[in-house]
């Protein structure tokens, strides 16, 4: 065999035949090289083996390790083939102990607590019916596309708006912690959900982070946590203003149920309905007792249309008689003047009796055009009271189907059909 051939038979051995395993010791010679990755001795007081965390992996470390340090590593045996070297392929790193992160998560507990984050009197109400809901996660995950379809089959009328975030590994805390404040900056959702599918304690970390808590307390706007599993309990949990135990019942907690909802309607409308057809009886019966009390305007216009003949008569007669006591002294004075023939007086009385009859004339004139505007103006009167008048001044009567006033736009719906009387003719129209 080559060299080559033994070191890879080797490594194939080991990498086959010893499963992943925990290993715990003491990190020396630690190198972080422009690549990524790391390297580093792992040893006890008897023996070393040396190790490689590749970038990929190193990124969910929640602490910088170094020479000295005292952790616990999951990791695969293997060999590097080029050195025939025996080495430990480190998948998931922490401090060494089994309370390093729990002591960790405590003490933020606890910090927080007494900073009153935890509060009941500082939590906000969920609203009834929000109208957009935030939905803060992850957009691979099975997580958010189970609170989607929960959302969509009870309460559809609802916006959904993902903002995507990592839920985990190196930075995500951030992405979380700012998802958060834009939206409570920009304000234009009703409900935020936070969270994430189950997972580790490591996968989960992210929603124990401090920089999270103290966006979740920061948000005006109310918020639900749903990380991981109903046994799984987060820090997130303890400070949104409602807790979750699923990603989906979030989902269901937010929501309104559609069937209920269109039940509820149904129960109002009928309940409304009811009240306005006893409103409309009662107001056909008044409108019934204000008719009766009201003359027809067409009895009105006839009886001014009779004052009007009457008057016109009554003007004639005065004219006939003027008229004929105007000839009656112009006889007279014709006599008068026959008598003594004075040519001068008989002229002077001859211009005098012009203008009498001028005045005459204009007197009448004037009586018959101010009787005119008498008549014309009471019929104006009379129309302008008329529903016919108030109809070719713009208006119009509008009723339902069922032929009843609408007097009020809370009256009608989107949707309904109405009809339009106009001066002239009806318009049926839809209601937009």
């Amino acid at each position: 065999m080559t060299v080559s051939e033994l070191n890879r038979e080797v490594k194939q051995l080991l990498e086959g035949n010893v499963p992943l395993l925990w290993v715990g010791g003491e990190i020396s010679n630690f190198a972080a090289p422009s690549s990524g990755h790391w390297y580093f001795t792992l040893k006890d007081a008897r023996a070393q083996v040396r190790c490689a965390m590749f970038r990929g992996r190193n990124r969910s470390v929640r602490f910088q390790p170094g020479n000295g340090r005292e952790v616990l590593a999951r990791a695969r045996v293997s060999l590097y083939e080029g050195r025939g070297e025996f080495q430990l392929i480190i998948e998931h790193l922490e401090e060494a102990g089994f309370g390093a992160l729990m002591r960790q998560l405590e003490m933020l507990k606890a910090k927080l607590q007494a900073e009153g984050l935890f509060d009941l009197a500082r939590k906000k109400p969920l609203p009834y019916l929000p109208g957009t809901i935030g939905i803060i996660t992850s957009p691979t995950g099975a997580a958010v596309r189970d609170m989607i379809q929960v959302l969509g089959r009870r309460y559809p009328a609802a916006k959904i708006e993902l903002i995507p975030v990592a839920v985990q590994g190196q930075g995500s805390a951030q992405q979380i912690a700012q998802a958060i404040a834009w939206a409570g900056r920009l304000q234009r959702h009703d409900l935020l959900i936070v969270g994430r599918g189950g997972g580790s304690l490591e996968d989960l970390w992210s929603f124990n982070e401090e920089i999270v808590a103290r966006a979740l307390a920061a948000c005006p706007i109310p918020t639900i946590s749903a990380v991981g599993h109903e046994t799984d309990t987060t820090i997130t949990d303890m400070v949104a203003d409602v807790r979750a135990p699923t990603p989906s019942a979030a989902a269901e907690i937010a929501s309104a149920n559609a069937a209920e909802l269109v039940e509820q309607f149904q129960s109002q409308h009928a309940r409304l309905q009811r009240a306005m057809q006893q409103q409309l009886r009662h107001m056909q019966q008044q409108v019934q007792l204000v008719g009766n009390r009201i003359r027809h305007p067409r009895e009105q216009l006839q009886n001014r249309a009779q004052r009007l003949d009457h008057l016109e008569i009554q003007l004639r007669s005065t004219i006939r008689q003027q008229v004929a006591q105007a000839r009656q002294r112009l006889q007279q004075s014709e006599r008068a003047f026959s008598q003594v023939h004075p040519q001068q007086r008989l002229k002077r009385s001859q211009d005098t009796l012009q203008l009498v009859a001028d005045r005459l004339h204009r007197a009448v004139k004037r009586q018959l055009q101010h009787k005119r505007e008498l008549v014309a103006h009471t019929g104006q009167l009379l129309h302008s009271v008329s529903p016919l008048g108030v109809l070719e001044r713009g208006y119009a009567i509008v009723r339902d189907d069922q032929q009843r006033v609408i007097r009020d736009a809370s009256q009608v719906r989107s949707g309904q059909r109405i009809h339009a009387k106009l001066a002239q003719g009806e318009v049926t129209a839809t209601v937009d």
